[in-house]
């Protein structure tokens, strides 16, 4: 590889680094080219999978500013540049690494923080964007009924408490205004005369 090759090769990587959102380093020592060939087909939505030259990769991830990958750029190496959601290519990667041990995930880096392992392991086992977008919508939707509600309770109670003041009222009423009544009748009725 002449200069001028290797020096656009780096370009090319750390160009990659930089237009990703994550980037996963994996060891697939032992993995045949169609085994390499499914990987890409199952991670393709989110992530590109790229066999890179160990010391191409560790000037590109220098000059791109990421420190995760020093001292792990050893054996044949190859890097998942996420583009798309991160969640779903580290699960592509980790079922893939579960179906054929010899895919090896060592690190990785998201948004510019290191990932160990075990960090992308957890990352795999978040729910999708999508999932998680609609439980938040779900959450907020419950809230802001419950917010509605307790908004609306004093003033249904209100309500509620002033129906039963009018009733009560009402009730009183005609109760008040049929003892008159009965009284004129009766003064009538026993011959009393008011004149």
């Amino acid at each position: 590889m002449s200069k001028s090759e290797r020096t656009a090769a780096i370009a090319e990587i750390a160009d990659k680094f930089r237009e990703s959102g994550a980037a996963v380093l994996t060891e697939y020592r032992g993995l045949t080219v169609k085994q390499l060939s499914t990987l890409r087909n199952s991670i393709r939505e989110h992530a590109t999978y790229a066999v890179v030259k160990n010391t191409l990769t560790e000037k590109a991830a220098a000059e791109a500013g990421i420190t995760a990958f020093e001292g792990q750029l050893q054996g044949p190496t190859a890097i998942a540049f996420v583009t798309g959601d991160p969640v779903e290519a580290a699960k592509g990667l980790r079922d893939f690494a579960k179906a054929n041990p010899l895919l090896v995930i060592k690190a990785g880096v998201l948004d510019g923080k290191p990932l160990t392992a075990e960090d992308i392991t957890k990352l795999a086992d978040l729910e999708s964007r999508e999932v998680l977008l609609a439980k938040l919508a779900g959450a907020m939707k419950g809230s802001l009924n419950k917010a509605a509600y307790l908004f609306v309770a004093p003033l249904s109670q209100a309500v509620r408490t002033v129906d039963a003041l009018r009733a009560k009222v009402e009730a009183q009423s005609p109760a008040a205004e049929a003892a008159p009544a009965d009284e004129a009748t009766t003064d009538v009725a026993e011959g009393g005369d008011e004149g």
